[in-house]
């Protein structure tokens, strides 16, 4: 009986033993490690240490919340597209650019329209020399407001040639899309714009603005269109946007000479 005995209190200690290790609070579990180690350092020093979390998850979150207001505000940075829809004005303005270069502004987006004139001959998709000064001026506006800026989108556009006929498929797109690609490519070299906020597109012959009957609106159809489109904080906060591209930790700049695309 006493054997019998034993075994059963021992059992009811061992029981008792893991129900009080089990609710143990972690003061008295930090108080346990000590007693055992008192060189033994806290759990919040090691975590500063190493740069681990925070013990409430919601205060990063509220941190990560208030990052916008470190920065830009969506007052300034609608305040600098109201600027930039400004100053593309003013640059169609000049020497009676009005007729080859049209500037709207529609919410946080400013359109701007050049016809072919401004930089091809017809059916090229070289840059003229004449489009050089422009896209300069155009590549300092966009800098000025390079922070305010989600992204850029330039469009190529060509004129049906006939109008009872659709143009070849492969020069239709292929003059269309190098149009657009020339241009982004100048405004790459000559801003300080973040690439990944530019984008090139090829649109061919099937969004017109204008007639095919006619010359003139073969002109009007013929054109390179730059979309300019304002952050919006409140939607990259909710979403993300092309800047959650352009954040991330910038890798090594490339070397400025080229290399063969793969």
């Amino acid at each position: 009986m006493d054997t019998y005995g034993d075994m059963v209190t021992l059992l009811l200690c061992f029981f008792v033993l893991l129900y009080s290790m089990s609710t143990i609070s972690e003061e008295n579990w930090k108080a346990l490690v000590m007693s055992f180690n008192p060189d033994a350092q806290s759990l919040e020093t090691k975590t500063e240490e190493i740069g681990g979390p925070s013990s409430d998850p919601m205060d990063d979150a509220g941190d990560n919340a208030d990052a916008p207001l470190m920065g830009l505000s969506q007052e300034d940075i609608d305040e600098d597209i109201e600027e930039l829809y400004q100053a593309l004005q003013a640059m169609a303005a000049q020497q009676g650019a009005e007729d080859s270069i049209s500037v709207t502004k529609d919410g946080g987006k400013v359109y701007v329209t050049f016809n072919d004139t401004t930089f091809f001959n017809g059916n090229s998709y070289q840059l003229r020399d004449e489009a050089l000064p422009v896209l300069d001026t155009l590549s300092a506006i966009l800098s000025n407001a390079s922070e305010s800026i989600d992204e850029v989108r330039i469009q190529g556009h060509t004129a049906q040639a006939r109008a009872d006929q659709p143009n070849r498929v492969m020069e239709d797109r292929f003059i269309s899309s190098n149009r657009a690609t020339n241009v982004l490519c100048y405004v790459q070299e000559h801003s300080v714009l973040n690439p990944g906020k530019l984008v090139s597109e090829g649109m061919g012959q099937w969004r017109p603005v204008d007639t095919n009957d006619t010359a003139e609106g073969q002109a009007h159809n013929r054109r390179v269109e730059v979309i300019i489109s304002g952050r919006n904080l409140e939607e990259e906060g909710l979403t993300g946007t092309v800047e959650q591209y352009i954040t991330q930790p910038e890798a090594a700049q490339p070397d400025t000479t080229q290399s063969t695309t793969e």
